[in-house]
């Protein structure tokens, strides 16, 4: 088995310690990365976790297209663009998305 790289997903958590030094809270959502630390400790990866993995990231790209789809055809027929902001922060839910994707299929077995 080879080993499973995706903990290390995890170090994009250490860019939450800029949210405090320069201001911008914003930063603090790259905490929510430190959970990735947890499959570390898993043996490896084998073909159910490598499916796992396909079905969570499957998850996270139909959200993220749905998304960027209704978020890009509001502001262009709207002219609203003071709300891409808030879609370009939808846009990166979609780690979450796949985080809870990973956990539930993983836990669910075959």
């Amino acid at each position: 088995m080879r080993r499973n790289n995706l903990g290390y997903l995890g170090l994009l958590g250490l860019l939450g310690l800029l949210g405090p030094g320069t201001g911008n809270l914003w930063l603090l959502g790259f905490f929510g990365f430190f959970g990735f630390f947890g499959m570390l400790r898993e043996s490896g990866s084998d073909e159910r976790n490598d499916r796992n993995i396909d079905r969570a990231c499957r998850n996270a790209f139909a959200f993220d297209t749905i998304v960027a789809t209704f978020s890009y055809t509001y502001v262009a027929s709207s002219k609203a663009f003071d709300a891409m902001p808030l879609f370009v922060a939808l846009l990166s839910q979609g780690i979450l998305i796949f985080g809870l994707s990973y956990t539930y299929y993983s836990g669910k077995g075959d």
